[in-house]
């Protein structure tokens, strides 16, 4: 809200107005509209010679104050420790997020049914919901005893008002008042009509033997019938619940009596990439796991021991999370509301710069994308890629990843990429037979590489 107040003092600044626009007060009428926008009512005289000028100062001031302030977004199972918001049919999911404007705002849910591929499915909302696709999230609390205001909001769907009936791939959007997105997160519901086998083994592959992970599978559908495997059925393969890194469009290898198997040696190949790297901030005041210095300004700063990238870096296991992170503070009683927020400063050296890369943190804290808050740059002075970001209490995983000119993000660069990384698969398998409107989900299977098999 700072920036709505000054903004309002710097547009109510008669001088101001009167140097650059040449009119008087009582021309001018302002009106803050639900605490978010500012709107500017000119005489029609007034606004003819003005107009040019005034575009650009609404512009700068609006898109700033229309911008949302939202971070520990999560979608899950109310299970503890269970990350995944790809669950069977009817299992509760819980959305969460805090708005560190701390002003309770007004913020809506949207539920929509994908194909197989994420685009738009042909079902209206009513054959795959019973009640509401949209609603408004009424759960909303505030922050107790935090250095960093902000409103907490949660809901859990299904719910009275939201029903899902139908399994498949579903986009959950966040909107606010004006009907804009302000988030969105993947959720998939299933049906266990099929067992699906999953086996991870090391890469057969000589060039790629030391650097990737083969995933097998088959699925047994003798409660289904399947008709045409190649047209009927889609899969999806996905590691660590990470929907950047999925391999898709693939045929069955062999065909069995209710069974049909997947045995590639290449094409269902990921790069292994290395452990992540952790830290634990539950205590706020004290340094903990991987946190080397704590000072305490607006915020607490948070001082991560730097990252020594090493080209030639060896695979050693570090137990971890798979890129996750979860909420906790051991200075309250509700994790969703007591937590605070501290300014995390993570740091990265190397021995010169990357050419034509930029490097990012990246981890499920941000849904595994790439922006500007998790950017880091580079000081020659000190050899160090640094970067600083808000993180609420708790344990969290995270990497290195850089971008080329390609524009192709690369996780395996910094940190390294090796078979014998410990990851999680999921195969998630969609029906579609001739005639039907909407992409099935029956049957998902879970893998795990241990180098110890």
């Amino acid at each position: 809200m700072k920036i709505i107040y000054k903004t309002l003092l710097f547009l109510t600044n008669i001088k101001f107005l009167k140097k650059h626009f040449n009119f008087h007060k009582k021309e001018i009428v302002f009106v803050i509209y639900d605490r978010n926008l500012i709107l500017l009512f000119l005489t029609n005289k007034l606004l003819i010679h003005m107009q040019q000028k005034i575009t650009w100062l609404l512009l700068l001031f609006l898109t700033s104050i229309t911008a949302q302030n939202i971070e520990s977004i999560k979608l899950r199972p109310l299970q503890e420790n269970n990350f995944s918001s790809i669950v069977p049919l009817g299992t509760v999911l819980e959305l969460s997020f805090d708005d560190l404007d701390a002003d309770s705002k007004e913020y809506k849910y949207k539920i929509e049914h994908k194909t197989h591929d994420w685009k738009p499915s042909r079902l209206l909302s009513s054959q795959f919901i019973n009640g509401f696709d949209q609603n408004t999230i009424i759960n909303v609390t505030n922050s107790f005893n935090t250095l960093q205001s902000y409103t907490h909001y949660s809901v859990q769907i299904p719910n009275v008002n939201t029903v899902i009936t139908k399994s498949g791939n579903y986009l959950l959007s966040v909107l606010n008042n004006y009907d804009e997105v302000v988030f969105t997160r993947r959720f998939v519901y299933y049906e266990n009509i099929t067992t699906v086998p999953v086996s991870v083994t090391r890469s057969r592959n000589t060039k790629t033997l030391n650097t990737q992970q083969t995933v097998q599978f088959s699925i047994n559908h003798s409660r289904i019938r399947i008709n045409n495997p190649n047209q009927e059925i889609n899969v999806t393969i996905l590691k660590n619940n990470n929907w950047n890194e999925v391999i898709n469009n693939i045929q069955p290898t062999f065909f069995k009596p209710n069974q049909l198997l997947y045995s590639y040696t290449n094409k269902t190949n990921f790069w292994g990439g290395n452990e992540y790297l952790n830290f634990d901030s539950k205590i706020i005041r004290n340094t903990s796991l991987n946190i080397v210095k704590i000072t305490k300004e607006d915020v607490y700063n948070h001082y991560l021991y730097p990252f020594r990238y090493n080209k030639y870096r060896q695979y050693a296991y570090n137990p971890d999370i798979n890129g996750q992170f979860t909420i906790r503070t051991l200075e309250g009683n509700d994790n969703s509301t007591e937590a605070d927020y501290a300014l995390m400063h993570f740091s990265l050296k190397v021995d010169e710069m990357f050419l034509e890369k930029e490097v990012y943190v990246y981890g499920a804290f941000n849904n595994f994308s790439i922006s500007e808050k998790n950017r880091m740059y580079y000081n020659a002075k000190n050899q160090t890629y640094s970067a600083n970001i808000l993180l609420k209490q708790g344990f969290y995983n995270y990497t290195f990843a850089t971008i080329g000119k390609d524009n192709l993000l690369n996780t395996n660069e910094i940190n390294g990429s090796f078979f014998e990384t410990e990851n999680e698969y999921t195969v998630i398998i969609y029906h579609k037979p001739s005639g039907s409107q909407y992409d099935r989900v029956i049957g998902v299977g879970q893998g795990y590489y241990s180098s110890n098999r």
